[in-house]
């Protein structure tokens, strides 16, 4: 008899985090390989924010905090949501976790009972439907379209919709799409769940700050008959280029933040109290910089789109946000190349011309591959320089 629980074996390693580790052991073999692959920020963590976190250390802030985050964080949280959002929250709607992936593997093991249904639309981030799954759960999956722009649409929602459905996963701007819900989009799915009062939405709001295009970043606990029903989450790994520090946080209602408290007395206890410091300025300290990071995103993003809309076979949406896209591959998966799927694709590409991407199917939809232009310009010429190549092989 296997050690390993049985509940493990439902689940599979990160895919995302496994084109990461290739990419390293690749490189460290000798092999020139360009990795865009990473869902992290190129960026270092601003000065002020290490300073402050430098400071925690010198003041002897190394002693365990409350489990569910220290007051002063939690003050510049509430702070962050009114500012930003218009919302208002006290002190116990309030959670700190390990990173937002904590905050959201705790919220679905406290709420999910064996068999409830959590709706996620596709592609979507690699780890929700496995932590769905560890929790006892059921991944509801709705395919989003292209003509869509891989977003989920009230027509879809409704169908997904049956008396098992607990949560409705939303995320905006979307890991892998880069895809962000208007406003309009947003309430357009409010007015189905309104109607579906047992619903409770998990909006994953990580990637709020890189936007681009004048795009009106609005989350759904903004519309003001969902806020009690929604559990939002947010960070500062990717606006702040913290991914390291492991901080997210979310806020919502008090049964399910007091459960997730709970849940995370008995695990990881509290977040690294020099973390937690450094939060609290990156929250509270200047934000000039994320303008200027977005705009660099922004370049990048404009050149790769354009050098991948100019490859023969392959076609790619502009997305308005995230640091991502998703091309399609779906004419190279023909008798002619001898590829099949979306992953033959990117295990080529990654062995003839040496550029580890992720392929599509990862996210729960086949045929594209998703390209993080989260590194440098230089790198990035040369990665679409090489992926051109290939493909030029391949037709």
């Amino acid at each position: 008899m296997s050690i390993i629980s049985d509940n493990l074996k439902r689940i599979k390693p990160s895919p995302t985090i496994a084109v990461t580790q290739k990419a390293r052991e690749l490189r460290a073999a000798g092999k020139d390989v360009i990795g865009l692959g990473a869902g992290e920020p190129d960026f270092d963590t601003p000065d002020n924010i290490k300073d402050a976190a430098i400071k925690a250390i010198k003041d002897g802030d190394t002693k365990y905090t409350a489990v569910d985050g220290t007051l002063e964080l939690k003050k510049a949280i509430i702070n962050k949501f009114k500012k930003e959002n218009n919302l208002d929250y006290s002190i116990d709607q309030i959670t700190v976790g390990t990173g937002g992936k904590q905050v959201i593997y705790n919220a679905l093991m406290a709420t999910l009972n064996k068999g409830d249904e959590v709706i996620i639309p596709a592609p979507f981030w690699v780890s929700y439907p496995d932590m769905v799954l560890l929790a006892g759960g059921k991944p509801k999956i709705v395919k989003c379209k292209e003509k869509d722009g891989f977003k989920l649409t009230p027509k879809k929602l409704k169908k997904a919709i049956s008396k098992k459905t607990k949560w409705l996963i939303l995320n905006s701007p979307s890991n892998p799409t880069g895809a962000g819900y208007t406003k309009d989009e947003i309430e357009s799915l409010a007015k189905v769940l309104i109607k579906n009062k047992k619903i409770h939405i998990l909006s994953d709001d990580i990637y709020e700050h890189i936007k681009y295009d004048n795009f009106n970043f609005f989350t759904i606990a903004q519309v003001s008959k969902l806020k009690e029903r929604t559990l939002t989450m947010n960070g500062v790994s990717k606006s702040y280029a913290m991914t390291g520090w492991r901080i997210g946080y979310a806020a919502g209602p008090k049964d399910i933040i007091k459960a997730i408290g709970k849940i995370q007395s008995q695990s990881t206890s509290n977040p690294s109290s020099i973390s937690q410091a450094a939060a609290v300025e990156a929250l509270n300290g200047t934000q000039s910089f994320i303008n200027e990071r977005s705009d660099a995103f922004k370049k990048r993003r404009d050149f790769v789109v354009n050098s991948l809309n100019n490859i023969k076979g392959i076609s790619c949406l502009k997305p308005n946000g995230a640091f991502y896209v998703f091309p399609s591959c779906k004419k190279f998966l023909s008798k002619k190349t001898k590829l099949k799927t979306d992953s033959e694709f990117v295990e080529k590409l990654l062995e003839k011309a040496n550029v580890a991407v992720v392929q599509g199917s990862a996210f729960g939809l086949d045929g594209y591959f998703r390209i993080s232009y989260a590194t440098s310009m230089e790198k990035l010429k040369v990665a679409m320089e090489r992926i051109k190549s290939f493909c030029e092989n391949l037709n």
